[in-house]
């Protein structure tokens, strides 16, 4: 073979890695079979993971007092009612469900449960996937990335998840949305709307509280979301934290391999590189998409433990 020959086809090699698509790696006909939404699988999803939280909410609420029982229920309920981000997150892709309206239905409901609110989080979130881990544009990276085992807990308490949700709520009822490009002027007035309707529902909660001399805000959600959200944040932390700084979507986010109750209420999130990389495959085809593309993925990683153990031995030296 002679040295033009041997030069062309190097040349060709580094035009081809260049114009290389991750996104091509299954097939059309793979995609298109992965890609079948299913109202079924979506409902009996949802309707599980609402048997978990009101199961687990009846243990916590006859049990006081006997804490051997009220404890661990407690911990299960607050988790299991933080998780309901997941199916807020996965209808607010429309891939929850065959039927979009259902998914809008539940993505609201399951946000108001978890203090997202959707309206705003679909269009937050679009752009998140159109930027992942793009400096300056993908809007998760205002989050706080920990440098030190102080910011690390803090990370971990949910503090900063709780001020951002507060702040975040009350300037979208303000119509206050200056700062948020991923806001399009067509959608201001319907993420206003649904914001004030929501904050309107918890200000209702509240006042029924009070006019019955029960403290059930706090105790059936405020207290659960507080106990649950360190779960979640332990879980989420490890979706992109230590992964490369770039729009490499084979290397900027993680799989973890973790248990089946966490892959459940999490509406397999945990395979969450498969999910960047192809957003449009619904939850429950996520672990028949995996074995596919699992050797192209540079970080899986075996339960939220290692994870963050490897984000603890990498403090300080984590990219923001």
């Amino acid at each position: 073979m002679s040295i033009d020959t041997i030069a062309q086809i190097e040349l060709l090699d580094e035009k081809t890695e260049q114009h290389y698509n991750p996104q091509q790696i299954l097939s059309v006909e793979q995609l298109s079979i992965l890609n079948d939404r299913s109202n079924v699988q979506g409902l009996i999803q949802l309707a599980g993971h609402l048997t978990i939280i009101g199961c687990s909410g009846y243990l916590w609420a006859t049990n006081f007092g006997n804490w051997l029982v009220a404890i661990p229920a407690l911990i299960i309920y607050g988790f299991s009612l933080a998780c309901m981000f997941a199916p807020m997150h996965e209808a607010g892709h429309r891939t929850a469900f065959a039927n979009n309206r259902l998914n809008d239905i539940v993505a609201w409901l399951a946000g108001l449960l978890s203090f997202y609110n959707s309206t705003f989080y679909r269009r937050y979130h679009k752009w998140h996937h159109r930027y992942t881990r793009v400096p300056g544009k993908d809007p998760e990276l205002t989050d706080l990335t920990p440098h030190n085992m102080g910011e690390y807990f803090l990370v971990l308490s949910g503090l900063p998840w709780w001020v951002d949700k507060i702040q975040g709520h009350y300037r979208a009822a303000l119509g206050q949305l200056d700062n948020c490009p991923f806001i399009p002027d067509t959608a201001r007035a319907e993420v206003i709307r649904s914001t004030r309707l929501q904050l309107a529902v918890y200000a209702g909660a509240i006042a029924l509280s009070f006019a019955v001399g029960q403290p059930w805000f706090f105790l059936y959600w405020l207290l659960p979301m507080l106990v649950g959200q360190p779960i979640l944040r332990f879980i989420l932390l490890g979706e992109h934290t230590g992964c490369t700084l770039d729009a490499n979507l084979l290397t900027n986010t993680r799989i973890t391999l973790t248990l089946w109750p966490v892959r459940f209420l999490m509406w397999n999130m945990p395979l969450h590189a498969v999910h960047h990389l192809y957003p449009s495959i619904p939850f429950h085809a996520l672990p028949q998409a995996y074995p596919i593309l699992s050797s192209h993925f540079t970080h899986v990683d075996l339960g939220y433990i290692k994870v963050n153990q490897y984000i603890i031995a990498q403090l300080g030296k984590l990219p923001c």
